[in-house]
Parts: structure tokens; C-alpha cells; sequence
């Protein structure tokens, strides 16, 4: 097999972008009017309570969700006029359990994507995401995921995310099921393999400290609406509305160490 060009095409400021999206299952609106931009490179955290539509927006741009108005594209092409099956083989995606295949090895639940893309040789490209997240193929990759602590399980999912070489990574609370110690570890990989790679990636989080450490900007959610998006140092200097007061406020008496990621 022969590796299969990118569908999606690259020359563009953003490599996200959601224009006025909305969205609501039934009666009840979860998404009003969102505008969204993520520039090429850049991680953005979406942050707020549950319910507030972070989830919702993010599945928006691998089209698990198709939205009931507005309009989603990925660098610049609208994911409405792509087939769903190829638009998710280009973007890398973490889900908050991991979604690894229980009765598949490590090795082979990292190579699915280079798989399905018909990279040259799949298993080398897992051997090299598996080695950048810490976990060597030669140590853990015959093992199943029921063998792994969450932390490593969750390393293999960030590894499959990021085996094609994706530019674009979803993350989806991805860290959030960890105890602290294995957050802290998920924390510094996720940091040192997006320094390595460069990806562009959106990240949902409740956890504004998190959003902090991982994310360039973090857009605050809530009822369905961005009230701010940022960095940290804007939304502590200038909050757009009480809300985002309130969550600053809140992250501060969590955890103290949150004003030293200003």
C-alpha cells in the first residue's frame, strides 16, 4: 500500500474555524451562534461546567456531530462537503476514555490510523509515536490496554492520535478520569510530543489550571456561548463578563499555583 495524500488542502490563517454554529437536540439548544478560530499551530482549551457545549463544539470538527446551522471548516475546507470517514483519518482524535480496542494489542491500537491511511509501513509509525509518548514498542507494545495503569492507556491513545502525523488533534477531556500524579506525567507528554510535532489542537477541559499549563488560548463556555476567549493574563487582567470572573476566582482557591501560569 502506498500512502494516500491529505485530503484536506493547507494553505490557510486558520486551521479551525466554526462560523455562527448552533446546534440543538430537540428542544434543547446546546450550541447558539458560536464563532471559533484556531490558528494554524495553536492549542486552544475550551473550559467551562458541564453542559456548556464544549463537547458539542469539538465534535463539530471531525463531523461526529453535524451541526444544525453555521458552518465548520478544517483548513478552510467546509467538513459538510467531506465524507466523514476520510475527514477523521486526517484529524487525530483523544476521547476521555481512551477508545483503545480492548482485544487489540498496544502496537496494533497505535497503528489503526497509519492503517486506514495507507501508510507504507503502519507498525513503524506506531514503534515511533509509541516511543515519543514514552511507552517503547518493545516494552509495551504486544501488551492489551486491560494491562496499562489509565495514564499509559491514555499515552497509547495519544499515540494513535498522532501516528499519521496529524496536524490537527481533538482532545476530549482527555486526562480528566487520571489521578493527579498520572495527570501530571499525561501533562508534561502532551506538552514535549506538541513541542516535538507542532500540531494544531483543540482541548476540553473543566479544568482551568490544566488549560493554563497545555493551551496558547483558552475560550471560556458556558450555556452554549464563548463569553471570552484568550490568553490566561487577558481573562484575569479584563474578564469579559461575571461569569468568567467567577471561574477565575473559583480555579484560584482550587489550586493556588494557577496565578504562576500567567
Amino acid at each position: 500500500m502506498t500512502h494516500t495524500a491529505s485530503t484536506i488542502p493547507s494553505v490557510l490563517p486558520y486551521a479551525l474555524s466554526a462560523e455562527a454554529v448552533g446546534h440543538a437536540y430537540g428542544t434543547q439548544v446546546t450550541l447558539h451562534d458560536v464563532t471559533l478560530q484556531v490558528p494554524e499551530g495553536q492549542v486552544v482549551a475550551l473550559v467551562g461546567e458541564s453542559g456548556s457545549g464544549k463537547t458539542t463544539l469539538l465534535r463539530c470538527f471531525n463531523a461526529l456531530l453535524r451541526p444544525s446551522s453555521g458552518r465548520v471548516r478544517v483548513h478552510g475546507a467546509d467538513v459538510s462537503s467531506m465524507r466523514p470517514e476520510l475527514l477523521r483519518r486526517e484529524i487525530g482524535f483523544v476521547p476521555q476514555a481512551g477508545g483503545l480496542l480492548p482485544h487489540w494489542t498496544v502496537l496494533r491500537n497505535a497503528a489503526l490510523v497509519p492503517q486506514l491511511t495507507g501508510h507504507a509501513k503502519p507498525e513503524a509509525a506506531a514503534t515511533a509515536a509509541l516511543e515519543a509518548v514514552g511507552l517503547p514498542a518493545g516494552q509495551f507494545g504486544k501488551r492489551f490496554p486491560h494491562e496499562l495503569s489509565g495514564g499509559q492507556r491514555q499515552r497509547v491513545a495519544l499515540a494513535r492520535a498522532l501516528a499519521a502525523k496529524q496536524s490537527i488533534v481533538l482532545l476530549d477531556e482527555p486526562f480528566g478520569a487520571l489521578d493527579a500524579i498520572s495527570r501530571a506525567e499525561m501533562h508534561a507528554v502532551f506538552a514535549d510530543v506538541r513541542a516535538e510535532l507542532g500540531f494544531t489542537a483543540i482541548l476540553v477541559t473543566h479544568d482551568l489550571g490544566e488549560a493554563a499549563r497545555l493551551a496558547d488560548l483558552i475560550a471560556v463556555m458556558r450555556a452554549g456561548r464563548i463569553e471570552q476567549i484568550g490568553p490566561l493574563a487577558s481573562l484575569r487582567t479584563s474578564p469579559a463578563t461575571p461569569y468568567v470572573s467567577m471561574l477565575l476566582a473559583q480555579a484560584d482557591a482550587a489550586q493556588g499555583a494557577l496565578a504562576g501560569h500567567v
